[in-house]
């Protein structure tokens, strides 16, 4: 099959871009095909000031670029694919801007706020993270928080969340639910990656699996580098496919300025040094860096290599279509309801 024909007619839904902090590197999203990318535009206990900030020097950079727009509505995603732009959709890597005032989700979605992660790795308001020894599940807090997530339709994500704390939201979300930017812990077990029961929990919400191609969570470093190739990292779609079937797994690839070649080692290891000292990520989880991309997709310009690795994998065209993009702007057209 024409892999670049199909590539440039899909839609390319990447739900977790937290290089755009970089914004120069939006040229390479778009070089790359991206129909929609999600900027973090919070991480962990970043405060409500903070999200603020982000916010507004993202609206304003948009109102600069004729070539994006601001994602609001599913259709606002096909509105992009058919005027040639690049649609940004607002992503919270946990729930530190809202602190404990339900109140602020609704004035963080009237700004363009359209997915939430409820914890980065440790134990906030909402509840575990991933990297804690002890889940003790949702919060009651957390639960007042997915029920006003729903209400406002804002996509609840589990990715970087405990265990129980994930499985308690999604037997309470009343709307699709997601981990943007999971691999399987069947093939690779990491305290970052998920168990097959939360993969189907996800899939019965009508949700989906974003696979990351952070290596680190792909292959494992065995106390070197760790260099994932495509075919690695196909082998976590695969997996999601044949537990969930093929609506629901999605891309959530993460590229992110702490891999080669977006950022020097030095400066790579010196932020790993930090993570690790303030506790959000364990060298057993995050083992010390550099790691290497899959060499096929290693930077967002090179994102047609994801879709000529699926068409060698043997998946059929429409399939390409929903894991590049399709299965995404399903699961935002069913909570957002536009």
């Amino acid at each position: 099959m024409d892999a670049e024909r199909i590539h440039r007619e899909s839609i390319l839904i990447d739900a977790v871009a937290p290089l755009l902090d970089r914004k120069e590197y939006v040229d390479s999203y778009r070089a790359g095909g991206a129909t929609c990318v999600a900027p973090t535009i919070s991480a962990g206990t970043d405060s409500p000031d903070h999200a603020l900030h982000g916010i507004g020097s993202w609206l304003r950079f948009i109102r600069a670029r004729e070539d994006l727009k601001l994602v609001r509505t599913a259709s606002d995603i096909e509105a992009a694919k058919r005027d040639g732009l690049m649609g940004v959709l607002f992503h919270f890597q946990g729930t530190g801007p809202f602190q404990t005032d339900l109140d602020l989700v609704e004035a963080f979605q009237a700004l363009g706020l359209r997915m939430v992660q409820l914890t980065y790795n440790r134990r906030d308001y909402v509840g575990s993270g991933c990297e804690e020894d002890f889940d003790e599940g949702l919060s009651a807090f957390g639960k007042k928080l997915i029920r006003r997530l729903n209400e406002n339709r804002v996509v609840v994500d589990c990715s970087h969340t405990g265990y129980k704390t994930t499985m308690d939201a999604l037997s309470l979300t009343t709307r699709p639910t997601v981990f943007s930017h999971s691999n399987s812990a069947t093939l690779f077990p990491s305290r970052r990656n998920i168990h097959d029961d939360q993969v189907k929990a996800a899939a019965a919400t009508g949700g989906l699996v974003g696979v990351t191609a952070v290596p680190q969570f792909v292959v494992p470093a065995n106390g070197g580098a760790a260099r994932p190739s495509l075919d690695d990292l196909i082998g976590h779609i695969d997996h999601f496919v044949s537990l969930v079937g093929i609506d629901h797994v999605g891309l959530g690839l993460d590229y992110w300025w702490g891999t080669p070649p977006f950022s020097k080692t030095e400066s790579v290891i010196s932020e790993w040094e930090h993570y690790v000292r303030i506790g959000d990520w364990s060298p057993e989880a995050y083992p010390r860096p550099p790691h290497y991309n899959p060499p096929e997709i290693e930077t967002p310009d090179m994102l047609i290599g994801m879709t000529q690795g699926l068409l060698r994998r043997g998946y059929k065209e429409e399939d390409v279509r929903k894991i590049l993009g399709l299965n995404w702007l399903r699961v935002f057209r069913e909570v957002w309801g536009e």
